[in-house]
């Protein structure tokens, strides 16, 4: 249901974006969406009621994924998303050393979540790394949508008067990205 969310946010979102900035946020919790989201007016409440949630919930998924399925998992990952093999058995075997880091530092990643699971990471340890992480990046986003603010009115303003073009665009970016990622599922 998450990835589905995520790819109705990924066609709709220059229709919802200033009419509901909160609905765009609960269908995904993209760090675009995230600083669109408040440069739409979204109420600061909201914005840290529902980002919080949703990328909790995301990672959550994530995790149990990674938990029930382990190599399973990431292969998924490998095989669908084309993630380096090489590259993943890497940040695997470095995991355990640098979590404190990591963790944190990737708290929207689905594959750092899914890695959480396959490692078994204590919820005790990865609650307090995960809720950091997750508070540094909505206030670093909050920061750079007022320091940016300005900017962001343009774009918003740009997206309203073409919005419909960019659904259109989005439709066709939304089915070639999966067709791709189904493409190389397959092999």
């Amino acid at each position: 249901m998450l990835v589905a969310a995520t790819n109705v946010a990924g066609i709709f979102w220059a229709r919802i974006i200033d009419s509901s900035p909160a609905a765009l946020l609960v269908l995904s919790s993209r760090n675009r969406w995230l600083a669109l989201a408040l440069g739409a007016d979204l109420d600061p409440v909201a914005y840290w009621v529902i980002a919080p949630l949703r990328l909790g919930l995301a990672f959550a998924v994530c995790h149990l994924i990674g938990r029930a399925y382990h190599a399973t998992a990431l292969n998924w990952f490998t095989r669908y998303l084309g993630v380096d093999p090489a590259g993943l058995d890497g940040f695997r075997r470095g995991f355990d050393k640098a979590d404190w880091i990591v963790v944190p530092f990737f708290a929207g990643s689905n594959l750092v979540a899914a890695l959480t699971g396959v490692q078994r990471m204590h919820p005790a340890r990865l609650v307090p790394l995960l809720a950091f992480g997750i508070v540094a990046r909505l206030a670093l986003i909050q920061w750079l949508s007022n320091v940016f603010a300005d900017e962001l009115d343009q774009v918003l303003n740009w997206v309203q008067r073409y919005s419909w073009w960019l659904v259109g665009a989005s439709v066709v970016g939304v089915f070639l990205l999966n067709a791709r990622n189904i493409r190389r599922g397959g092999r």
